[in-house]
């Protein structure tokens, strides 16, 4: 491993050069001619989108260091998506909002401070590699939080929820660290 590697792979983390697929339950079935996106919560007035309109919003490309709870990391990773920054200048917010639940089939869910959501490097991602996601890791859509260990990172989302508390997610309360920071190991609450 170069001395570059090194620097970018957190602590007690291994290299890895194709993405493993880890996930609980079924890969979602999913109808695009129903499937919307909502945000929804503490603005003044929800916004839904189906995904066509989704796609529609300007998207950018986004190339990132991915680590997982499990201990592999993969460098460079390539998406095309969404920021959350662009998403969010759809909704106005109100006073309080300072957190987020991010909503996904099968009642998942992934929680985030407002301002670890709104970071630069984070988009909704429709392609990876440069092609399609494929339905095994998300689509057709997923969350992407490179500062974060991936289970936040939140497979085949439906919607943003603003809060004024923070409420826990799916992983969070099967014993996952809430924060996730790989730099700092947590890993487990």
């Amino acid at each position: 491993m170069t001395t570059d590697a090194r620097a970018r792979t957190p602590p007690g983390q291994r290299l890895v050069a194709r993405m493993p697929v880890l996930h609980y339950g079924p890969i979602p079935r999913v109808d695009l001619a129903r499937w919307d996106f909502r945000l929804f919560g503490l603005v003044e007035e929800e916004v839904r989108w189906d995904y066509a309109q989704f796609r529609a919003l300007p998207s950018r490309s986004l190339t990132a260091d991915i680590h997982c709870v499990t201990g592999w990391s993969m460098l460079d990773t390539r998406w095309e998506g969404v920021s959350t920054r662009e998403v969010i200048r759809h909704v106005r917010l109100r006073p309080g909002a300072r957190y987020v639940l991010v909503h996904a089939e099968h009642g998942f869910t992934a929680n985030l401070p407002l301002d670890v959501f709104l970071a630069e490097d984070n988009l909704f991602a429709w392609g990876y590699d440069g092609r399609e996601l494929s339905p095994e890791h998300g689509w057709p859509l997923r969350l992407v939080v490179p500062s974060r260990y991936f289970w936040k990172s939140a497979k085949w989302v439906r919607g943003v929820e603003f809060l004024d508390h923070d409420v826990p997610g799916f992983w969070e309360r099967a014993g996952y660290h809430n924060e996730g920071d790989p730099w700092q190991e947590q890993r487990y609450g």
